[in-house]
């Protein structure tokens, strides 16, 4: 269970809280991992050195303040994660303040990415809310010479049996005397019950709604420093490229330039650090740009000045077709293909894919006396400061990042080196600057979602039923980014859909192969789901038209009867978050419901196509309608997703976050590609880099949350990987063709 604390006037961060508030703070991190920050001793160490992972304050007016330590980028959460809180408080929504946490190690994880924000901290704000209304409790029954058990909490305030109450705001003094719960009450802790929720399980809106629609949201580009300047940087068109030389003659007279300066070039492992290059500091954004426009650079391109992205596709492909390193391995496959039969098998591809956020990366730093203070827009501010420490040379301590609104990220914010570019030139340059990407810059100099190859196999009896199932993959692994040696896929990426089929099948083998990486590699929305649930998932759709049974039958069929599948992980979290084969057919069979698959008749151009994946901990299935037209144009006049995500905090959050999965799935599966040649990314911007405008998305988009008293898992990615498959299954009843290389716009659809 987690610590909770009553914090003293030494520990306060920031000034956020008033010299009389009652103070809590849950701590998260272990007692090891607190000792590796050199405090030891809770209670007994220097509080000023302790900032807990959650900081719930009671100010005298009652005003209950909460410090959230995720970062929002339009999914909510950093409004979701204190409702439960103030739920668990019995405070009054009305009366409730957020603030946001600056990038500390000491809050715990602050990375807002894998969509585990309230997978991992539910617990932790239920206990932090309860902890404080036990306290009140407590506070309000001493004051008044009663029981504590004719006291109870009721919006905002402490209330006895008799009808006398004493509000929050009054109690807030006497509240912070009272002893915090120690570690052995923490499991006796009363809780609400469902039925007495008031925030968890209702849509809510989120606390920034009004500024966003008013326009007084402050997000990254809307960030400033007194006295900044602005930066426009040139980067090596090629990935691990150096500078020759440079002439920045004509750069120098456009009005607004100041001064160029060159950042130092980019050393392996690279992980996130700047690209390096040559930077114009001008006196706003729009002069820096037009200066680099007349800089003239001559570069090294280095070892990845050949890569080619047709041919790299044909060496993994060339690579999935041999035999590889197995990942997963159940009975004989080998034994059972020996013995001949009918088989079936297929290749499948995924092209690089860029995050391409609405606001590109930006930041403004200021260095001065050793320090920086930094705000920017970023999913991980830690990673910011030791990103930007060990760029600048300098003890992350020193590094102060605040976290602005994020305009759409994607796990390209997890990423800061945009940020450590703000802060070398700050440190040059002597003033606060401003680094502002281009859309150029965010879609040549990304890092991509991995391009990737499969291959599939597999034998099957005389219902179409697979007796072996072989497959294997290549892909370049973001490993390669932090390890010049990580040339296959790591296991966490292995496990996203590829080693742990939930198939009930007598013999599997999952196999995958080496890929080295010639341009950046980064997680992107549902990693590699996508691609795994792509290959995978389009293959049993395949084995069902060539068995000519029901789709929805079929994935039942071969998903076998409800159990739990033993994928070898041990720990909490594999007890926790177990795959339960229930739970993925009861989606399926939603789903089917829900969009009326059975009483579907496909026609020509016009079909249906389903999918299911787990990932995230979350079980999602997707019935897509495709129409195709005789010019080869393709409609999604209807998407049903089912999803099964655990408890539900707040229903519209979670709904929309499927309906963007939906748009964002169909992009990805129509139209979006990163290509290179002779090094170079060729995509420059949305006229190139296609993602899908309103007229190209899903028309309407139903989702159907499953009524689960399970702990709370992923939302924000797992609406993704199911769309693809179900998309091309669907394309594949309504015209015949099958589609096993995205994006399907490169392919004819109507001849």
């Amino acid at each position: 269970m987690n610590q909770i604390e009553v914090v003293t006037r030494r520990t306060f961060l920031g000034g956020i809280f008033s010299a009389g508030a009652f103070v809590l703070a849950a701590r998260l991190l272990p007692e090891d991992a607190l000792a590796a920050t050199g405090i030891s001793g809770v209670g007994k160490a220097d509080a000023a050195a302790w900032a807990p992972s959650v900081y719930l304050g009671i100010e005298t007016d009652g005003t209950v303040i909460i410090v959230t330590h995720r970062s929002e980028m339009g999914t909510g959460i950093r409004s979701v994660l204190p409702t439960v809180l103030a739920d668990e408080l019995e405070a009054d929504w009305k009366r409730v303040k957020i603030e946001q946490a600056i990038g500390d190690t000491k809050y715990g994880s602050q990375n807002t990415d894998g969509s585990c924000s309230i997978r991992d901290f539910y617990d932790a704000f239920r206990q932090a809310g309860a902890s404080a209304r036990m306290m009140l409790v407590r506070a309000a029954a001493e004051k008044w010479g009663v029981p504590a058990s004719e006291c109870k909490a009721q919006n905002h305030f402490i209330v006895h049996s008799s009808g006398k109450k004493l509000g929050y705001g009054e109690l807030a003094t006497l509240a912070a005397k009272q002893p915090a719960p120690k570690k052995e009450e923490m499991d006796g802790l009363k809780f609400k019950s469902p039925a007495e929720f008031r925030y968890i399980g209702k849509s809510m809106p989120t606390i920034d709604v009004s500024d966003v629609c008013t326009g007084k949201g402050i997000f990254g580009i809307d960030a400033k420093m007194p006295g900044m300047v602005h930066a426009s940087i040139e980067r090596s068109p090629v990935y691990g490229g150096k500078m020759k030389s440079f002439d920045d003659k004509e750069a120098r007279t456009v009005k607004g330039v100041q001064q160029v300066v060159v950042l130092p070039p980019l050393t392996p492992p690279y992980g996130f650090k700047p690209l390096g290059g040559v930077a114009v500091i001008a006196n706003s954004t729009w002069a820096a740009k037009k200066g680099r426009e007349k800089l003239k650079v001559e570069w090294d391109a280095g070892e990845n000045a050949s890569y080619d992205s047709a041919k790299y596709k044909q060496e993994l492909l060339e690579t999935v077709r041999k035999p590889q390193k197995a990942a997963r391995n159940i009975g004989d496959v080998d034994a059972v293909f020996a013995k001949g039969g009918k088989t079936h098998e297929a290749e499948y591809y995924v092209p690089h894919l860029s995050h391409a956020p609405m606001e590109p990366p930006v930041a403004v730093a200021d260095f001065k006396d050793g320090k920086v203070v930094i705000h920017t827009a970023t999913q991980n501010p830690q990673a910011v400061q030791d990103t930007v420490a060990a760029a600048l040379g300098i003890d992350k301590k020193n590094v102060e990042c605040h976290v602005t609104l994020l305009g759409g990220g994607f796990g390209r914010k997890s990423k800061p080196d945009y940020v450590a570019e703000a802060a070398l030139l700050s440190k040059q340059v002597g003033k606060p600057v401003k680094v502002t990407w281009t859309r150029e810059d965010d879609l040549r100099f990304d890092y991509y979602h991995a391009v990737a190859a499969m291959y599939l196999k597999a034998a099957v009896d005389d219902k179409g039923r697979p007796t072996a199932w072989l497959q294997r993959s290549a892909f370049p692994s973001i490993g390669a980014m932090f390890s010049p040696a990580a040339n296959t896929g790591q296991g966490f990426e292995l496990g996203m859909g590829w080693s742990n089929l939930p198939f009930d099948i007598p013999n599997h083998r999952a196999e995958n192969g080496p890929a080295k990486a010639h341009v950046r590699i980064g997680w992107l929305r549902s990693v590699a789901n996508i691609y795994h649930a792509f290959g995978v998932h389009s293959f049993a759709d395949e084995l069902a038209a060539l068995a000519n049974r029901d789709r929805v039958e079929y994935l039942l069929d071969l998903l076998g009867q409800p159990r739990k599948v033993d994928l070898g992980a041990r720990g909490p979290m594999a007890e926790k978050f177990p795959l339960d084969i229930g739970r993925l057919r009861n989606v399926i069979e939603l789903a089917a419901e829900k969009s009326g698959w059975a009483n579907k008749k496909p026609t020509k151009g016009h079909a249906w196509g389903i999918a299911a994946h787990w990932s995230f901990y979350s079980y999602v299935a997707a019935v897509v309608e495709v129409e195709v037209d005789n010019a080869g144009k393709v409609r999604f006049p209807r998407v049903d997703i089912a999803a099964d995500v655990g408890q539900v905090i707040n229903p519209d959050r979670v709904k929309s976050q499927f309906e963007g999965g939906s748009v964002f799935g169909a992009g990805i599966a129509m139209m979006s590609e990163i290509t290179a040649a002779n090094g170079a990314i060729a995509q420059s911007n949305f006229h190139e880099y296609l993602v899908p405008r309103i007229q190209e998305s899903p028309m309407v988009t139903h989702v159907h949350l499953v009524n689960s008293t399970a702990p709370p898992a992923g939302v924000g990615e797992p609406g993704v990987p199911p769309m693809l498959p179900a998309i091309t299954s669907a394309i594949f009843a309504a015209t015949g063709k099958r589609i096993r290389d995205l994006p399907i716009r490169k392919h004819k659809l109507n001849a």
